[in-house]
């Protein structure tokens, strides 16, 4: 047991590493967000979330806006923002009073199957799994990004794609953060090695850009006007897709021609939930988000979290032990429900009173003793987010991603286009944790076509039946539990939004059997925790949230500080 401790957190800390690619940065709680009457768009890059405004401002609805949003962080936010990549968008539509859910996630070429990133001795291959072309999944953001402007936008694609072949073709100021990650020695280091993407981020003399000079993305540029002069069949068949199929038979990748042509998203019924007086309403499999999203507010509602207070360690022991038990069944029962039944039953109010009766108060329940539940007799990273809220009544909240940071590191020559890494999102071998120290098993095993499970959440929350709230973020694993904080600080501890996304937060996986904590919280609650027995590991950031308030005529946002130059745009 001990050796398979000392394996999960030194995974842990290693998947730790990507997510916290960005410098430690000091951030003042800020208690007042930004205020506007004519709907919104918060996303990690202000320039992206203007592009998104000003489609609000020309008559456009929520949906037009968040792809307009989508594309342009593919050109400003290159570390997350993706046309090489996938995600998930939760879209409530005003006119039909109808939430939905469109699944754009990576799909597992053809040819893959379940010892891909195996060595000869049976081993978990890291190299393989997370930094080579066999890494790639067929990606899914052109087709879902299109998919949901057609079915429920009111622009058109190409109108939607001009801000960011502008910002491509025009370039854009480097911010401070871009200029740091790629002066970093890991990114350097990994983007430098490949040369289309060593052409891109970097000077022809392999000197770095500096914050403040301007970053010009020609072939992405190029990418994306065949894009709007042909749709997506020049993604998945045409031009686009015949340099991304040549690539990978160079590399040693998988994606064929026939994968790209047969890539499909899903329209999925979204997973509802409730918590007192309010409607949860997030995604579901091939997401773990929403299922444990909503397991764990069933677990909180049994616990007086309001008069516990936020921040103190009775509250945080709670939110741990409701942790554990969610991330010890998303192991086991999690993966994607084209291939695989994940039991409805997760979500049920019944399994989390089960759950909930080997919960102590005042004792910690150690993670060797806690395993997957049994709900069948029931029966119910880099990654970045964005949201939209219209004066139409509509709401959008998506996620997407690339995996890590840059993805794999690697650029499809001559596309201006870095690949995903999301194939190390499947459980490579049961029982051995990923990049972020997540464990699986045969539900999320590397197969052909198959959607590797993901932990992305975006989630909007009902009141009185109108869209309350509209948020998500990244950060691996983490994104769960950083969702699930900010949900209960509006819904329990009555913040504002922005008291709501600046708090610190803290984050527990159920293994390895550490929790790990933002500064400021009180010294106090710290040396509570470590006298209840608590392994507490300091982080320096958890998540970005993006976050949207509607109350009354007034929409209320606040772009999480804890990644640099994300902003507020209002129409």
């Amino acid at each position: 047991m001990k050796k398979i401790s000392i394996l999960f957190i030194s995974i842990f800390f290693l998947g730790n590493l990507f997510l916290n690619d960005l410098p430690i940065i000091e951030y003042k709680s800020i208690n007042h967000p930004v205020i506007a009457s004519e709907g919104m768009v918060v996303s990690q890059r202000g320039i992206a979330s203007e592009v998104g405004a000003e489609i609000l401002r020309s008559g456009g609805n929520a949906v037009d806006a968040a792809v307009a949003t989508g594309l342009a962080l593919a050109v400003v936010l290159p570390r997350a923002g993706n046309i090489g990549g996938g995600g998930f968008m939760v879209v409530y539509l005003k006119d039909k009073d109808k939430s939905l859910t469109i699944d754009y996630r990576e799909k597992a070429p053809s040819a893959a199957h379940r010892d891909l990133f195996l060595d000869e001795e049976g081993n978990y291959d890291r190299k393989k799994a997370q930094f080579s072309l066999l890494s790639a999944g067929v990606p899914g953001s052109v087709a879902g990004f299109h998919y949901a402007l057609t079915n429920y936008g009111t622009i058109s694609w190409q109108d939607a794609l001009k801000p960011a072949i502008k910002l491509a073709e025009e370039g854009f100021i480097i911010p401070h953060d871009l200029a740091n990650t790629l002066a970093s020695k890991r990114y350097r280091e990994r983007l430098s090695a490949d040369p289309a993407a060593s052409k891109v981020f970097f000077k022809e003399d392999g000197s770095l850009y500096k914050a403040g000079e301007l970053l010009v993305q020609k072939d992405l540029a190029s990418t994306l006007r065949q894009l709007s002069e042909f749709g997506p069949d020049a993604f998945y068949k045409g031009k686009i897709a015949k340099l991304i199929a040549e690539e990978m038979e160079r590399n040693g990748g998988l994606i064929t021609l026939e994968d790209l042509a047969n890539y499909n998203i899903v329209e999925r019924e979204p997973l509802v939930g409730s918590y007192k007086e309010f409607e949860i309403v997030s995604m579901p499999p091939s997401s773990s988000g929403g299922t444990h999203l909503i397991q764990m507010l069933n677990m909180l509602e049994e616990f007086p979290i309001k008069e516990m207070g936020f921040g103190s360690s009775e509250s945080i022991h709670i939110l741990a032990e409701v942790m554990k038990r969610a991330y010890a069944d998303r192991s086991k029962y999690l993966g994607d429900s084209d291939f695989y039944e994940v039991p409805s039953s997760l979500t049920s109010k019944q399994y989390a009173k089960s759950l909930n009766m080997n919960i102590s108060s005042d004792k910690i329940t150690p993670s060797s003793e806690v395993s997957p539940g049994d709900p069948y007799p029931y029966e119910s990273p880099d990654t970045t987010h964005f949201s939209v809220m219209d004066s139409y009544g509509n709401a959008v909240a998506n996620t997407y991603t690339l995996n890590f940071s840059y993805g794999s590191g690697k650029m499809i020559p001559g596309t201006g286009m870095l690949i995903n890494n999301e194939m190390d999102d499947f459980s490579s071998k049961p029982g051995t944790p990923n990049g972020y120290g997540l464990l699986g098993s045969e539900a999320n095993a590397i197969e052909g076509n198959k959607r590797p499970l993901s932990s992305m959440t975006p989630t909007i929350i009902f009141k009185n039946n109108e869209p309350f709230v509209v948020f998500g973020s990244p950060g691996g694993s983490r994104i769960i539990t950083t969702v699930l904080q900010v949900a209960i600080n509006v819904m329990d501890h009555d913040m504002n939004i922005a008291q709501a996304v600046h708090s610190p937060r803290i984050h527990h996986q159920w293994l390895p059997e550490v929790l790990m904590i933002e500064s400021g919280f009180g010294p106090d609650t710290e040396k509570n925790l470590v006298q209840k027995g608590y392994k507490l590991y300091p982080s320096s950031t958890m998540g970005s949230i993006q976050a949207i308030m509607k109350e009354g005529d007034y929409f209320y946002g606040s772009a999480d500080p804890r990644r640099p130059s994300a902003g507020v745009a209002t129409p």
